[in-house]
């Protein structure tokens, strides 16, 4: 069997005896500090998943290193200010200034995302056998922080102007556009990322969300299920609220911090979407025992799986210590048959 099979059999509740699928997120931060380990799980707990080299046509017009202390500016004209090495850096000057949003026009919609060489990504995926997954896809909500900044976006959204709606419409053409293309490939399924959740909560009311980011994501998963791919999405923080949504729009696999709303909240949805990892990474990866950290794989193993519906995806980040990684995946791979 190879991982792209496996992968499959796991999203659809058919991996009857199989271990589950892997994936380690690496952050530069570990992979700078621990690279004798990293060199380790690579070789003993390959990754089932790959994405694309960037196979633009046309070069993004990016400035800097996202993870390099200074700044850093996107593709879109988003400035972010790095104050240390290896962290993600934050937005402080709007690229949109009115509360209205009147004026726009500072704002880049980046056209090289869409100049992706199809036949170069097909070759790609014809030369492996691990899961394919696109290496772009939308994040609506993200955006309109980087572009606004968080603290404005959220006064917007108390009383939303006709000028952020009309830029809504007009980001999420550019995001569909994107999803098309990438549909039109040989990728396995395509991506969604966004940020929703605060330590206890959604970061805003999920009435709001319902009404504005909801049918957003209805296309994204639409645009995907129609070329034959799964939908993967990626969520920090506390994200209950959204599960049911998430599963009657059809989402495959959704990437959140189970921990953070606990396994005994979510086994509800187990049978129903494939939890996409991942492991605390906020209290066990950094501080836990390795006794731990297996005790905390099983609680997910026993609480979520469901004939699969289940990733074995850990993120390898700032303050994790490298055995702790380790133990993830050598607990998982405990369960079931190896490939």
């Amino acid at each position: 069997m190879t991982s792209r099979e496996l992968v499959y059999r796991t999203l659809e509740f058919r991996n009857t005896e199989w271990r589950a699928p892997r994936e380690m997120w690496l952050l530069p931060w570990a992979g700078d500090r621990f690279a004798p380990a990293v060199s380790y799980i690579n070789e003993k707990y390959p990754s089932d998943f790959t994405s694309p080299d960037p196979c633009y046509s046309v070069k993004e017009p990016a400035v800097g290193n996202a993870y390099k202390k200074g700044s850093f500016t996107d593709a879109w004209g988003c400035v972010f200010e790095m104050y240390e090495d290896g962290y993600i850096g934050e937005v402080k000057t709007p690229l949109v200034g009115d509360p209205g949003w009147s004026d726009t026009s500072r704002v880049r919609f980046p056209t090289e995302l869409l100049s992706v060489d199809v036949a170069r990504v097909n070759a790609q995926c014809a030369a492996t056998d691990k899961y394919v997954r696109a290496s772009a896809g939308p994040n609506p909500f993200e955006r309109l922080q980087f572009i606004r900044t968080t603290e404005m976006l959220y006064c917007d959204l108390t009383d939303i102007p006709g000028g952020l709606r009309d830029f809504i419409k007009r980001l999420h053409t550019f995001n569909c556009d994107m999803m098309e293309l990438w549909a039109k490939t040989d990728v396995d399924a395509l991506n969604i990322s966004d940020d929703w959740g605060s330590q206890t909560s959604l970061l805003i009311n999920p009435q709001v969300w319902r009404a504005i980011f909801k049918p957003l994501y209805k296309d994204y998963i639409d645009i995907a299920h129609r070329a034959g791919k799964k939908a993967f999405m990626h969520s920090d923080g506390h994200t209950l609220a959204i599960y049911p949504d998430l599963i009657e729009l059809g989402l495959d696999a959704f990437n959140s911090q189970i921990f953070c709303m606990g396994t005994d909240k979510l086994k509800e949805f187990k049978g129903k979407i494939t939890f996409w990892g991942e492991i605390d990474r906020q209290n066990l990866l950094p501080y836990a025992t390795t006794d731990e950290i297996a005790a905390a794989v099983r609680e997910v193993r026993e609480a979520l799986w469901h004939d699969g519906g289940a990733i074995a995806q850990c993120e390898f980040g700032v303050g994790s210590k490298p055995e702790n990684v380790i133990a993830v995946y050598e607990t998982w791979d405990s369960y079931g048959k190896g490939i």
